[in-house]
């Protein structure tokens, strides 16, 4: 789900919060709130950078260390207040912190540079707080420490029917051999006009191309500033999608749905298939974007007799951890429940791309990370291509229509460490692995969610980054049976196309990389 240098750059961004909000609100005689400002992001930031720079380059603990004391002593107040000091020497600029909306735009969660503040010239004044800022790594072993033996905390009241929910409804079967994809394009879906949500995203663009290719009348609803880092404009989506209607519009906005609707009022929509995904899996991002937004265009649909919804979900969902999951659940009760339009809930496995982040260090002699022995999770991925085909096939197959439909890629489920061997293999290079111990990222989720208790703001993601980290790194994306409480054998999760991650992994090889693949946010690793 998240690229490890873009996770980092989350986890200090959002320490850094009190460290900015204490030290800019309070009053300049407050030298107490600003040194346990200081403290919380330093540790917290001191700890996460333990974790990437032992995953990525052993090496650079040292100096990242000293970098990150340097910027959360160069605050002149905080420098003064560490070193004991009464008068407050004048502050250089500062970079603040935009407000925090209780509905962010999921732009709002990209990675945001530490805040930078002029240093001050007297040595004397840098020195105390440079030393005393070396209790900070004590505090956050015995915080994190501390959190996790006595934890143990229940779910929130209002966390517990979704993460207990039982759905009843039926789930595909799974097939020994991979279903192959559709057959060449029909004549008789000329005509046929699809909505598509979400087409911009990782999975959206290639669901949008394969209907344009089977000859699907589309039209694909897109935000004015989309893909990664809204760095694609209109006319950058117009040109991508050749062959569809685009209308440019915000789905957390029922009015703008709903003008999509009326201005294509005369022909209807027969299908509406939705990819919407939040980009960063943030608490309020995921219920926004994962719940409400498609619960907007669901309402749409319904209100203008759409036949049929084909909902892009995630295999994850069937063992509910995280806030995203939650927040994905919630839709699809929603969308079952609503008795007067059919239904395809797809749960997909991993993407080749969310399994090849680490290609190009491999290929540049760098290590193959993973966590504990790389047996801890297993997966049967599937490539895009081959889940565009799938849920295309979902608007018109009767046995597909109101089901939850796991799916993976053909072949056999394949652990991190089996994954790894096949890339050395592709390369003829002797394995070289780094196995990082799981219970690093206990440590560093204790940390947040220590903090986060004191202030929740900006920590509470921060938290919740990590905890899918951990995620996805320990738990299996294949069926999960939730009477027994284990993951059923790969042979259990059906299988559909003909694409392998082998095959995958050889192109990225030739190829020198992953062009045109990028998952931005939602990446594991950055390559």
């Amino acid at each position: 789900f998240f690229s490890v240098r873009i996770t980092m750059q989350r986890l200090l961004s959002a320490a850094s919060a009190p460290y900015n909000s204490g030290c800019d609100s309070q009053p300049r005689s407050n030298n107490g709130a600003c040194m346990w400002a200081a403290t919380v992001a330093t540790a917290t930031g001191l700890s996460t950078l333990a974790l990437v720079f032992l995953m990525q380059s052993p090496g650079g603990i040292p100096s990242a260390t000293a970098g990150y004391a340097s910027v959360a002593t160069s605050h002149p107040l905080v420098a003064t207040s560490l070193a004991g000091h009464t008068q407050v020497p004048p502050q250089g600029p500062i970079r603040a912190q935009a407000p925090r909306s209780p509905f962010p735009d999921p732009e709002a969660h990209k990675p945001q540079d530490a805040p930078v503040a002029a240093a001050s010239t007297n040595a004397g004044v840098q020195a105390a707080p440079q030393v005393r800022l070396w209790m900070a790594p004590l505090l956050a072993l015995v915080s994190g420490l501390a959190t996790y033996l006595v934890k143990a905390r229940p779910l929130s009241p209002e966390a517990v029917p979704l993460t207990t929910v039982k759905i009843q409804r039926p789930i595909a079967m799974a097939s020994a051999t991979a279903e192959k994809p559709a057959p060449a394009p029909s004549a008789v879906k000329k005509g046929k006009r699809v909505l598509v949500v979400g087409p911009t995203g990782y999975i959206g663009k290639y669901v949008t191309m394969q209907l344009i290719q089977e000859g699907y009348d589309v039209v694909a609803m897109s935000r004015p500033k989309s893909g990664i880092g809204g760095n694609k404009s209109e006319a950058d989506v117009q040109a991508d999608f050749e062959g569809a209607e685009v209308v440019f519009g915000d789905v957390c906005d029922p009015e703008s749905i709903s003008q999509v609707f009326k201005d294509h009022q005369a022909e209807g929509f027969d299908t509406v298939v939705s990819c919407l995904a939040s980009r960063t899996g943030g608490i309020e991002d995921s219920w926004k974007i994962d719940y409400q937004a498609t619960s907007n265009c669901l309402h749409a649909a319904r209100k203008n007799k759409v036949r049929h919804f084909v909902l892009l979900s995630a295999i994850c969902v069937q063992k509910p951890l995280l806030e995203f999951q939650r927040a994905k659940l919630a839709f699809e009760e929603e969308l079952m429940n609503a008795g007067d339009i059919s239904y395809s809930i797809v749960r997909p496995t991993a993407f080749f791309k969310s399994l090849a982040g680490q290609v190009k260090s491999v290929m540049g002699g760098g290590p193959y990370v993973m966590f504990g022995d790389g047996q801890l999770a297993a997966c049967k991925p599937i490539s895009e291509r081959d889940l565009a085909s799938f849920m295309v096939r979902c608007i018109e197959d009767e046995d597909k229509c109101n089901k939850v439909l796991p799916i993976g890629g053909p072949g056999e489920a394949m652990t991190a460490l089996q994954q790894g061997n096949v890339l050395f293999d592709i390369l003829g290079k002797k394995p070289f692995f780094i196995k990082v111990p799981l219970g690093l990222m206990d440590f560093v989720i204790g940390i947040l969610d220590f903090f986060a208790g004191f202030n929740p703001q900006g920590l509470e993601d921060a938290a919740e980054f990590g905890r899918i980290g951990k995620y996805y790194a320990s738990e299996s994306m294949l069926v999960y049976d939730p009477v027994a409480e284990k993951y059923l054998p790969g042979s259990e999760t059906p299988s559909y196309g003909e694409d392998t991650l082998e095959a995958f992994f050889r192109r990225a090889v030739k190829e020198g990389g992953l062009e045109g693949q990028e998952l931005g946010d939602a990446a594991i690793f950055s390559e």
